[in-house]
């Protein structure tokens, strides 16, 4: 067992992860001679490679002379931490990624505690030490601040700290001295992540932390080998630590692999120690134990955190309805949102009571809902979401609502304007750091605060800004919000926009559609600057005339629309609007989208 050894890398989102793993199996000869690699090779669905994040955890090994490394690749947002806080009882230590010159976020924070509370030996690695603005010593006093904060034992801050270059390769111990290859971090982990103590003569044991689906194989479980040999075929049994009644699952270990490089490797047996995948049982979930028949003892599974957010996803009934999209019926969402239950722990999905349309969603944040959502219509999904929703919660006879810790690191010129709108928001501010002619501000933020709040951060800071949040905590209700200061333009008749409507419609304010969009009675077609909505006709033509006055033909000048995406839709609603979502469009529309039942509606909530 002393060669082999089980590693996770956790930062904040940005931090350089997924660029440092490339590198890592660059160098330790994973890819022939001249094979062609692309960038990010672990980022390997779509969404990831578009938005540069990691969305779920990664199993990769390479192998250091005679000892194989396993590595998790873990994401760094916060809405995904269910994927962190699991993959972290797979490994016996973690490299701690921090930027040059960001130094720790709220992620940082969050996935050190989480690594520190179980105990795990932790590599510091400051990143991006080539970065022009990198503050190298600053952030080494602020990763010690993190650890002292964190309560971390003697041991634990004694952690060694290299300086590395994800993008060039290079590791070094000292940030004076540039590396030229990754062997010092290589070296570091052999010599200080220690090796898993495993007993190989007890009975097979493990425990699943990740999911993966395959049509052909269905689910297969991947986890760590607790203690015991495993062999292919062998008969095994399923049972779970939170449920300890149910009948144990008899079931038997089909197929096993290894991870070798980007590749899993079939294998005919497996030992205590080793990061394996299985195949073969059908029901099998996160957090079950697997065990050899005869001797089903559930290993601990650390609770995920309970959602704090939900949204209502429910069949499309628009008057466009069932024209762009493959899967339309409340079966196939059902199913499809079950499906992800199996790979996403901190997703629920519930039935909304009266309904059988609609499905209650809750998750971690909206990052991990719009990531659903768009996954969902990529796959010829077509539906419709009502804005994002708050969970409260009832603490010593107390409604409390869900915080969110949010560091900003804002020009300084632009600090007024922040404070004053997280002010607005009832933020309560906690420090401030000047750092060099920026500020990094950190506030205490109910989540419903931070709806709608990052267009606006971003028009506030000039696009310079950098705001990250993480769950805090629960804590007493703050009060009511503003949701939205402005109103929707909403059309009036079904049909398809002109340019002559359009230019009426845009003195009214900022239109959202171009000549030629297809828009039913009730859809959003622009935002009013105004607090109330405004119907208008976005189909009206011009009339006709046999008199041609001088000026009458010039072209109409139309102001470009603005372009939304999903995640800005889902920002922009407001309580009694809904986003339609097809393959091909995203329609904001009213809830109800008759224009006189709506106003009845309105003047009966007044």
């Amino acid at each position: 067992m002393d060669k082999l050894r089980n590693i996770a890398i956790i930062a904040h989102v940005d931090h350089g992860k997924t660029t440092l793993v490339d590198e890592m199996l660059k160098q330790s000869g994973v890819y022939r001679e001249n094979q062609e690699v692309v960038d990010r090779v672990m980022d390997s669905n779509d969404l990831e490679r578009e938005r540069g994040i990691t969305i779920m955890a990664k199993n990769t090994a390479v192998w250091y002379g005679d000892t194989k490394i396993n590595i998790v690749d873990t994401p760094g947002h916060a809405d995904f931490g269910g994927e962190v806080e699991r993959i972290l009882k797979m490994v016996n230590g973690v490299i701690l990624l921090v930027d040059a010159a960001e130094g720790p976020m709220p992620q940082t924070r969050f996935v050190l505690s989480r690594a520190l509370e179980l105990g795990h030996r932790v590599i510091v690695v400051i990143n991006k030490i080539d970065r022009p603005d990198q503050r190298i010593h600053e952030v080494v006093d602020e990763v010690l601040e993190l650890l002292m904060d964190l309560d971390a034992t003697d041991e634990q801050l004694d952690s060694p700290m290299l300086f590395c270059s994800g993008r060039n390769g290079t590791a070094s111990y000292s940030p004076e001295v540039a590396g030229t290859d990754l062997k010092p971090l290589f070296e570091t982990i052999l010599e200080y992540i220690p090796a898993p103590e495993m007993d190989e003569d007890k009975p097979f044991q493990m425990l699943v932390s990740s999911i993966d689906y395959n049509e052909y194989v269905g689910r297969i479980a991947i986890g760590r080998i607790e203690r015991g040999v495993i062999r292919q075929n062998e008969e095994i049994e399923v049972c779970n630590y939170h449920n300890p009644d149910a009948p144990t699952l008899k079931a038997k270990a089909v197929s096993l692999y290894q991870f070798e490089g980007l590749n899993r490797v079939p294998v005919t047996e497996a030992s205590a120690g080793n990061i394996i995948a299985m195949s073969g049982i059908g029901d099998i979930t996160i957090g079950d134990t697997i065990c050899a028949r005869g001797a089903a003892e559930p290993l601990a599974f650390v609770k995920i955190g309970a959602p704090t957010m939900e949204m209502t996803f429910s069949v499309n009934d628009s008057p466009f309805a069932g024209q762009e999209g493959k899967f339309v019926t409340s079966r196939q969402i059902r199913e499809r949102l079950m499906r992800e239950t199996l790979k996403d722990v901190s997703l629920r999905v519930s039935d909304v009571e009266n309904s059988t349309d609609s499905f209650r969603v809750a998750g971690r944040g909206e990052m991990s809902l719009s990531i659903l959502i768009e996954t969902m219509r990529r796959e010829g999904y077509e539906f419709q979401v009502s804005p994002p929703r708050v969970l409260y919660q009832e603490i010593d006879g107390k409604l409390c609502e869900p915080m969110e810790r949010v560091v900003v690191d804002v020009p300084a010129d632009s600090m007024g304007s922040v404070m004053e709108k997280l002010g607005q928001r009832k933020g309560e501010f906690i420090e401030m750091t000047p750092v060099g002619s920026r500020i990094k501000l950190e506030f205490l933020v109910p989540s419903r605060g931070l709806f709608g709040y990052r267009n606006e951060f971003l028009t506030d800071t000039r696009g310079e800004g950098i705001l990250a949040s993480v769950f805090e905590r629960y804590e007493p209700f703050r009060g009511d919000i503003a949701r939205r200061t402005t109103g929707s333009l909403i059309a009036f008749e079904t049909g398809e926009a002109v340019a002559y409507g359009l230019w009426n419609a845009q003195d009214r304010g900022a239109l959202f559609i171009t000549p030629g969009t297809k828009v039913y009675a009730g859809m959003i077609v622009g935002v009013s600057p105004k607090s109330d909505d405004i119907p208008v006709n976005v189909c009206r033509t011009k009339h006709l005339t046999n008199t041609r006055a001088s000026g009458s033909d010039e072209a109409l000048r139309l102001i470009p629309p603005r372009q939304m995406s999903l995640e800005q839709c889902l920002e922009f609603l407001a309580d009694d609007e809904l986003l339609e979502v097809t393959p091909k469009n995203l329609r904001l529309r009213k809830s109800i989208l008759d224009h006189s039942l709506r106003m009845k509606t309105l003047m009966r909530n007044r």
